[in-house]
């Protein structure tokens, strides 16, 4: 029996222009998704996929090696996996084709709707499992700028840049002073990474390399912040050159416009998974009164 695990990811800064070599720096979560592979007699692969309550939310039975469904409906969940399987095997031709069964058990350690990375942790654990690289993996599947790859596989906070499409991976030491004053506020709805995606590429690239350029130098600044007030300073200007870059409003304008205790600033694809607030805890009855009652301390999300 073999076991894989990959982290969860939030990314801190860079959002979509990550995708055009700005450096981000991204976390990877306390909690993941874990791969439990069993070999059986019979050619098939067993798959069954488990949400963070033990209940069980997917399952398929495929024959080896052709991938066909032998039990299950032939849903946009299974024609997923069995892409990633078919792909993985492009990139390993020897991963599952030696007639040998398999019981798959995937479980996830956060609701997967939170955004956590249920797609990347997925890609991360098959990618271990085929022995194939996850970031080639990833392109061929999902896509993205595979920032959530890194995290998967790394147990600190990331400096991530994509350099001629290739990833570079840099741990950093992020540990705020002020940590205390961090909360993570699920949006109460899952944000579509290639919707998101899409939206940005539709957007007015005149002036992209000069905010890529300044990103990273948030990002590079973020790092080494020492106060909550310049940490602050430092995301709003982040927030307002993403604004004005994707023509979307920021998200303490658009609902929290009230809010005056610290900043809110969108994490990934707007529009919906977590955003990070600061404030003190006392003051987080604000979004619990507006109805967002998924908050989580930093010190309990990050590794």
């Amino acid at each position: 029996m073999d076991t894989f695990y990959s982290n969860g990811k939030l990314l801190l800064t860079g959002e979509y222009v990550v995708l055009d070599g700005a450096t981000a720096i991204a976390l990877p979560t306390q909690k993941g998704q874990s791969l439990v592979v069993a070999k059986q007699a019979s050619a098939v692969l067993s798959w069954t996929s488990f949400l963070e309550n033990g209940s069980v939310w997917f399952t398929v039975k495929l024959s080896l090696p052709k991938l066909e469904i032998i039990q299950g409906t032939t849903s946009e969940v299974t024609q997923t996996l069995i892409k990633i399987l078919k792909t993985a095997r492009l990139l390993n031709p020897s991963f599952l084709n030696d007639n040998q069964g398999y019981m798959v058990k995937s479980q996830l350690g956060f609701p997967k709707n939170w955004g956590l990375g249920s797609s990347s942790t997925l890609i991360n654990n098959v990618a271990s499992w085929a022995a194939v690289n996850p970031y080639e993996l990833l392109g061929q599947t999902f896509g993205g700028s595979g920032y959530d790859i890194a995290c998967a596989q790394n147990d600190t906070p990331i400096a991530y840049t994509l350099q001629e499409k290739n990833p570079v991976v840099h741990p950093v030491v992020f540990d705020p002073s002020f940590k205390a004053h961090l909360f993570f506020i699920y949006r109460n709805k899952k944000q579509n990474s290639r919707q998101s995606i899409a939206q940005y590429r539709k957007a007015d690239t005149t002036n992209l390399k000069a905010v890529i350029a300044q990103i990273s130098t948030i990002s590079e600044a973020i790092v080494t912040c020492t106060s909550l007030s310049h940490f602050e300073e430092l995301l709003l200007k982040h927030e307002q050159l993403i604004a004005h870059l994707i023509k979307l409003p920021m998200v303490s304008t658009s609902l929290f416009p009230d809010y005056k205790d610290g900043i809110t600033k969108s994490l990934g694809g707007w529009g919906g998974d977590f955003m990070l607030v600061t404030g003190t805890a006392e003051r987080m009855d604000y979004f619990k009164e507006k109805g967002y009652t998924t908050i989580i301390p930093y010190q309990d999300m990050i590794l």
